[in-house]
């Protein structure tokens, strides 16, 4: 039997060794501004102090640099399983809680099922969409709290997965009820699905849901240098988890993930806690004073949060974000998010920041 040959020359059709689902993907919604007040994305407004860093240089300076780290950065897990009082054996550290969650889509996700809220931290829906999942969101009440009845039905209507449960809440800031953080991780659980507690805000909230992981198999506590540490330039987020579960998401970690930079500055910032603890204290007191130099505005809404930013609702979204530029302050739209309309996320940040924020909304009309 003679085959026809492929057509080739100009006229061939165009093949893509790229799957479909990448390519209908858009890229990370994030374009850089410079301005003098950057807060569009939830950083501590401090660097790390100057003598940490020195410390961290010596530190650095100390390893011979022509010798891989750690095949799983065995050193730094310990080091974080002595800061929780966690057994390392179910620590996971990555660069960044990005790449945890890109992994976690890769163990419970692919041709399964990813679950959370809509809207959501948007990291979970891109990985879930680019690598196949069968992606569900459960919209969130309309005073953002988590829809505990339609996600009881969620779980149970579809196969497991993975399942996001983020706690602060992003984008909206909000913390729901422990009862109810409870009640849909522990039903998740019996029914096999992978729970994961986002936790990258709680030291903001005042939260710790670490005894909802000790209490299942198959649940774990994502958390991030990121945020209340300030180091988000270093990239490290890490993860609390059953030993066995720690273990099969190890697998999918790339060896020597974390360089010696990394592991020397976490090194240092958690013999030295004291600092981020006094950063996030003043991030709450500064995140009161905002709140109430703003609630009164007869036009615009600020929300409850207890994150390190807040949700402002204002009569015109693309109005108040021009308006914010023009006092060179960098604020994230999100009005075109589900029950999010007229929405603007605001980063709590330095006194001085805070008070030319509080001028510009309090300027708004």
């Amino acid at each position: 039997m003679t085959q026809t040959p492929p057509v080739s020359g100009p006229d061939a059709p165009v093949r893509s060794g790229v799957r479909q689902a990448v390519r209908d993907i858009p890229a990370y919604p994030f374009t850089p501004i410079d301005v003098p007040y950057k807060l569009d994305q939830n950083e501590n407004p401090y660097d790390f102090p100057p003598e940490l860093k020195q410390k961290a240089a010596e530190r650095l300076l100390a390893h011979p640099w022509n010798r891989y780290p750690d095949l799983h950065a065995d050193t730094l897990r310990s080091a974080i399983a002595r800061h929780e009082d966690w057994d390392a054996a179910g620590v996971v550290i990555t660069p960044g809680s990005n790449v945890l969650i890109k992994i976690l889509t890769e163990l419970g996700g692919i041709g399964q099922t990813v679950l959370t809220t809509d809207p959501t931290f948007s990291v979970y829906t891109l990985e879930a969409q680019m690598l196949g999942a069968e992606l569900v969101l459960t919209p969130l009440n309309p005073d953002f709290s988590l829809p505990v009845e339609a996600t009881l039905q969620a779980l149970a209507a579809h196969a497991p997965g993975v399942f996001y449960v983020t706690q602060p809440h992003a984008p909206t800031g909000h913390s729901d009820r422990p009862e109810d953080v409870r009640r849909v991780v522990e039903v998740a659980d019996r029914l096999g699905w992978v729970t994961v507690i986002d936790e990258a805000y709680y030291q903001y909230a005042g939260t710790d849901h670490r005894d909802l992981v000790r209490a299942g198999k198959n649940v774990l506590s994502l958390r991030t240098f990121s945020k209340g540490w300030g180091l988000a330039g270093v990239r490290a987020g890490y993860l609390l988890a059953h030993p066995e579960l720690a273990g099969q998401l190890q697998k999918l970690v790339s060896a020597f993930t974390i360089n010696f930079l990394t592991q020397a500055v976490i090194e240092t910032a958690l013999e030295h806690p004291e600092y981020m603890r006094e950063r996030v204290a003043e991030g709450i007191a500064e995140r009161q004073r905002i709140f109430e130099a703003v609630k009164d505005h007869p036009t615009c809404t600020v929300f409850p949060s207890t994150t390190n930013f807040f949700l402002l609702k204002v009569p015109d979204a693309d109005a108040a974000y021009r308006h914010l530029l023009d006092h060179g302050i960098v604020c994230r739209r999100q009005d075109k998010l589900r029950g999010l309309e007229g929405c603007l996320r605001i980063a709590v940040g330095a006194p001085h920041e805070n008070d030319a924020l509080i001028a510009a909304i309090l300027a708004l009309r």
